[in-house]
């Protein structure tokens, strides 16, 4: 009977991990297409600001119920700091690639991610990777050239902002390496979106006037657009994306509190297959022969990257994970 029992706490509890992950994917795929949405009329600082001091004020909520502010004391101040210009390089290339390029392209440029974080594993973590594991790591860089196709009239040269994306994304992944077992998530959540608030705020202080933005190039116009004040309806959307980035940020932190990560990583490529939809529903943007073939590509090399490393044992995929702060 206590085994029965055992068991069923154990479903239930790997069933709401679950469910907070696939909530927290979501989330973040919202928070994509709402800044998306709003890419055409407002500074992505502008945007980030706001968001972050929402996603801010959510994560400080959640760190008062988990042990008080003292979760803010920290030994690794300047890790924080680096790790925290990190995701805020990748996030803000991620973003000025959707104001040029379909969001399904983007995300799954993106999902390269975990290809560089095995590939740099080898020279910050000193890790041993075997032929498959870089056959792979070359299939998925193979599909980006594919979706990207270099030398075509397809071609843009926004699609290498999701690249570096990924790159700093995965930068970030290492250095999280340092300091994994030492700091809660939600405390490092903070020091995410602090340093967020901050970069966005010395860009607004610097370029809110518009004197660089360049109307005849998306991306930097979206970068050095003048500040505007929203209308109620992209008030509420940057409100949403706020809520959807700090909520979202929460419930993946607690699903792989509750499952191993073998359980719960997989479910991150739902974000690729919303992101799809997304673009679907809402831009028209289906996807050419060449974008589904990449597409394919990097999910089959991600995956099975993921998959050998959770055969292997590796830290980097079974004892640190760390979800993308979007």
């Amino acid at each position: 009977m206590s085994t029965a029992n055992e068991l069923a706490i154990r479903n239930r509890t790997t069933a709401i991990g679950i469910m907070c992950a696939l909530g927290a994917w979501v989330l973040f795929s919202l928070n994509d297409v709402g800044i998306k949405l709003l890419s055409d009329d407002y500074a992505l600082h502008q945007i980030v600001l706001i968001r972050s001091a929402i996603a801010i004020t959510i994560t400080l909520a959640i760190m008062s119920m988990e042990g008080g502010f003292t979760l803010l004391k920290t030994r690794h101040p300047v890790i924080h700091s680096i790790r925290g210009l990190c995701i805020v390089a990748a996030n803000m290339a991620f973003f000025m690639g959707l104001a040029a390029i379909s969001l399904p392209e983007a995300t799954a440029i993106f999902f390269i991610a975990p290809l560089f974080i095995t590939a740099l594993s080898v020279v910050f973590l000193g890790e041993k990777v075997g032929l498959k594991r870089w056959a792979a790591v070359f299939v998925g860089l193979a599909g980006v050239i594919i979706m990207m196709r270099p030398g075509s009239a397809a071609f843009q040269v926004a699609a290498l902002l999701p690249l570096f994306s990924a790159f700093a994304y995965a930068c970030m992944q290492m250095l999280t390496r340092k300091i994994g077992l030492k700091e809660k998530a939600s405390t490092m959540s903070f020091y995410i979106q602090l340093m967020f608030i901050v970069v966005s705020t010395i860009f607004g202080l610097l370029f809110h006037s518009g004197q660089y933005a360049n109307p005849d190039n998306r991306v930097m116009d979206f970068l050095f657009r003048a500040w505007t004040m929203p209308t109620l309806t992209d008030g509420l959307i940057m409100f949403g994306i706020g809520l959807a980035s700090g909520i979202g940020g929460y419930l993946v932190s607690q699903a792989y509190r509750l499952c191993e990560a073998a359980t719960i990583a997989p479910f991150e490529y739902v974000a690729l297959v919303l992101a799809i939809v997304w673009g679907i529903t809402i831009w028209g943007d289906w996807p050419d022969l060449f974008a589904w073939v990449g597409i394919l590509m990097i999910l089959v090399s991600g995956l099975f990257v993921f998959w050998r490393e959770v055969l292997l044992n590796r830290k980097i995929a079974v004892k640190h994970p760390m979800p993308r702060n979007r």
